[in-house]
């Protein structure tokens, strides 16, 4: 039977080796990062990475993360560039190659072509030195003194080099963009993620009843409203203005302390100071607003301050935002 009782030393032992290496890529942040972040900032083009094997995988993770955070990038697979995908690579467009050793038989035949074209090179790569460093207009250092693999063979320490580079060059471009919440959300605005950044107070209302009553209204006709509108709450109004909030947890303690119910109005046991939220508010604020005050309901109120609706936390986890 193997021996398991390594897994968990082996598990740290290949998380500090790869932290110390990401760590020590601070040290080669140098004039040729900023020039190359400059240089894409101010091209009229795109972004095209390329590399190949475990490094073409990485380069399709930093183009997904420049097209989200606003600087237009395309995945080019640096075997397919020699046999005709080259054609992606416009005029203005500005080419990442990524290679460990930087010698590869396709980076040596895809750099002097992409330079033909009088295209701007940028390298990710471990070594330098190499061909690729060499012919590099940006030439950008991802050197790791070994892999976290015990036979130093397996991309592992030098690919997450190579991911945390395209992380820094993406996050300097954003920064320079004055890239902002509302511009990632028009590049996200699927899924929960998208939707706390666009999706408002308005948009949880519009298909959620009013439940209302007046101050002077029973007891009874408060319990109806309740049940009828399924929010476990109801706004009390007067001149369409929120005076007062009972929830089904205020019926309940009422009942607790007494059943003759019946010389009971809406003002006799409403809240007085209900917490409200604007429509146009973000849905995500509306949640802050609900865990800051440990409500599971909040009334909503338009420009003018009148009355316009209720949102339920249910609403929130409906959609993905809780």
């Amino acid at each position: 039977m193997k021996d398991n009782s390594n897994i968990i030393a082996n598990a740290k032992k290949t998380i500090l080796t790869e932290s110390k290496a990401i760590a020590n890529l601070a040290n080669f942040i140098d004039s040729a990062f900023e020039e190359a972040v400059e240089f894409i900032y101010n091209s009229k083009g795109r972004v095209i990475v390329t590399g190949i094997g475990k490094s073409a995988n990485i380069a399709t993770k930093i183009v997904a993360t420049f097209n989200s955070t606003g600087t237009p990038a395309v995945f080019m697979h640096a075997a397919d560039a020699i046999h005709g995908d080259l054609g992606n690579v416009l005029e203005d467009d500005v080419v990442i190659c990524i290679s460990k050793s930087g010698n590869t038989p396709e980076i040596k035949v895809l750099v002097p072509l992409i330079k033909n074209y009088g295209n701007k090179i940028i390298a990710i790569t471990g070594n330098i030195a190499s061909f690729l460093g060499e012919n590099a207009d940006f030439p950008l250092n991802t050197f790791v003194e070994k892999e976290a693999c015990p036979n130093n063979l397996a991309p592992t320490t030098s690919t997450t080099a190579q991911l945390v580079m395209g992380d820094a060059l993406a996050v300097c471009l954003l920064e320079l963009k004055e890239f902002t919440s509302k511009d990632f959300a028009k590049y996200h605005p699927g899924g929960a993620l998208g939707k706390r950044l666009y999706l408002r107070v308005s948009d949880l209302i519009k298909n959620n009843e009013l439940p209302q009553v007046s101050e002077n209204d029973s007891v009874v006709k408060v319990i109806v409203e309740i049940s009828e509108k399924r929010l476990g709450v109801t706004a009390v109004i007067k001149n369409d203005k929120i005076i007062g909030i009972i929830t089904d947890g205020d019926l309940r303690r009422m009942l607790s302390k007494t059943t003759e119910i019946n010389n009971f109005t809406a003002k006799d046991i409403m809240g007085n100071n209900p917490k409200t939220i604007n429509e146009n508010a973000m849905a995500i604020e509306a949640l802050d607003a609900l865990e800051n005050n440990s409500i599971t309901q909040i009334l909503v109120t338009d420009d003018t301050n009148r009355y316009a609706g209720v949102v339920h936390l249910h609403d929130l986890i409906k959609e993905g935002i809780f």
